[in-house]
């Protein structure tokens, strides 16, 4: 009996103590999904709100304030850099920049999870003291044993197609440049020829320039050539004054024969220096060249008159008539260097010399020649 009893009474308590069981069960894990999903709330941020204000877009300082719930910490980034410039527990941050300009700011706040949400914001930063025309060097319409030959000195609104064409196009010619040249990057008023190159998506390509030539228009053969230019800046940005052989269409490059007038590589530490350079055909390409570095400052800071001095016997090559090289062309295999050559004014983006932009790249960049002027000898 007493076994019976227990075993009758065993499995009513079995049944009732399952139900409990159970019942204990269900309230432990309607609690424990309660406090997990508590947990998960506390550890994620929301509510992301990010302000944005610019005491003085002449000085380029911007003020950030930043508000989300469940944060931990927040983060300012530049650009699309994943490096933060700044982390902070209150979301306060001043930053500055040097340069005016398109900016985008981010701003990531972060949960004890580790995760974060983020805004994104754009800013514009001006440029309260720009460069003007009278900025810089400047050279005379005369020079003593010389005749001014031809000059364009940019009047008008619009570029003089009788001495100039426009060279379109992407492809990367020859250098795997990543801009398309299009006309419509070239203005002319105020007295500057202005070549502006835009970060856009056109044919294919991230960027947009100009490419200007005198080909079959305006061809010169020794002479004294001056150009007054204010230079672009940043990286991956290159600019370029030069020269090619009339004839490159019948023989090619380099049997036609380059002459560098001047050449700038954008970046930090390059855009204090000039090139210019010589490439022709002796066996196969060579070239040769030389270098001018500025005391001080860069040559986007002010104009600079950029001079060669080119005869039967030399090419001398000038800043602000300051020679900085010289390259006998004497030669029996430099030939090219004594025949025609045609003008080329533009600004490359990226290619293999400078490289490509990056996130301080400040986008567009002019290039402004106030004139050129070639002289030949009395």
């Amino acid at each position: 009996m007493p076994i019976l009893a227990f075993n009758n009474l065993s499995v009513k308590s079995i049944g009732i103590y399952t139900h409990i069981l159970v019942f204990l069960m269900f309230c432990l894990l309607v609690s424990c999904s309660k406090d997990e999903k508590n947990n998960t709330d506390a550890a994620v941020p929301s509510n992301l709100v990010v302000e944005v204000t610019i005491p003085n877009p002449d000085l380029g300082i911007i003020n950030v304030q930043a508000s989300a719930n469940n944060t931990t910490q927040y983060s300012l980034h530049i650009g699309s850099a994943d490096q933060p410039v700044e982390t902070n527990k209150t979301g306060t941050f001043e930053y500055e920049f040097t340069e005016p300009g398109t900016f985008e700011i981010k701003v990531r706040a972060y949960g004890a999870s580790g995760k974060y949400i983020s805004v994104v914001k754009q800013v514009v930063i001006i440029d309260n003291d720009p460069v003007t025309i009278t900025d810089g060097y400047i050279t005379p319409m005369a020079h003593a044993g010389y005749n001014l030959v031809w000059n364009d000195e940019f009047d008008g609104n619009a570029l003089n197609t009788q001495f100039w064409s426009y060279e379109t196009g992407g492809g990367g010619w020859g250098n795997n440049e990543l801009q398309f040249y299009r006309q419509e990057n070239t203005t002319v008023d105020g007295g500057l020829l202005t070549i502006e190159a835009r970060k856009e998506s056109y044919q294919g390509r991230n960027y947009t320039s100009s490419r200007l030539i005198t080909r079959n228009k305006k061809t010169f053969t020794y002479g004294r050539v001056d150009i007054r230019a204010l230079l672009p800046e940043g990286q991956g940005i290159w600019p370029a004054l030069w020269m090619l052989g009339n004839n490159i269409t019948t023989v090619g490059w380099p049997a036609c024969g380059e002459i560098d007038i001047m050449e700038m590589v954008g970046g930090s530490g390059r855009e204090k220096q000039v090139h210019g350079t010589l490439h022709w055909d002796f066996n196969g390409h060579t070239y040769t060249g030389g270098t001018y570095t500025k005391p001080s400052g860069i040559f986007a800071d002010e104009y600079h008159v950029f001079t060669i001095i080119w005869d039967e016997n030399a090419i001398k090559w000038l800043v602000n008539d300051l020679q900085f090289h010289v390259i006998d062309i004497t030669a029996a295999h430099m030939t090219e260097f004594h025949a025609p050559q045609f003008f080329i004014f533009n600004v490359a983006v990226g290619g293999n010399w400078p490289g490509s932009p990056n996130d301080a790249t400040v986008f567009p960049q002019q290039m402004k020649v106030d004139y050129i002027r070639v002289f030949q000898k009395n």
